[in-house]
């Protein structure tokens, strides 16, 4: 025989606690990239979402483009409408606004402005 008994023998089953401690580092290098890496990345990506969100008429904005515009019109739930320069309006998509520099006022209802016209007359 060319394999002596001494050899066959101790082959054996794996010991459990010695497979649970070479998988042990797998599991720790995993809870370390959620808390530096995912974790983060969700905060910022709901920030973002409730920036975008909360955009007015009368806001600044920056485009990741590098445009800087007051939004003159909110168009619907994906697109605003800015002006950059006097009487240049430009669509966007409300995804690609990067920030919001400065807050504008909140739109009047119809019913509002036109008490106001009539009380100043």
């Amino acid at each position: 025989m060319l394999i002596t008994p001494a050899f066959a023998q101790a082959a054996g089953a794996g010991d459990t606690n010695s497979m649970l401690m070479s998988l042990l580092p797998f599991a720790l290098i995993f809870v370390i990239m959620y808390f530096l890496i995912l974790r983060p990345q969700q905060k910022k990506v709901k920030d973002h979402a409730e920036l975008v969100k909360n955009i007015r008429r009368g806001d600044t904005v920056v485009t990741t483009g590098g445009l800087v515009g007051k939004v003159t019109k909110v168009v619907d739930d994906d697109q605003i409408e800015f002006e950059i320069s006097e009487g240049v309006r430009v669509r966007q998509m409300r995804q690609m606004i990067s920030g919001v520099r400065a807050k504008g006022e909140p739109a009047k209802d119809k019913s509002e402005s036109v008490k106001d016209e009539t009380s100043a007359s």
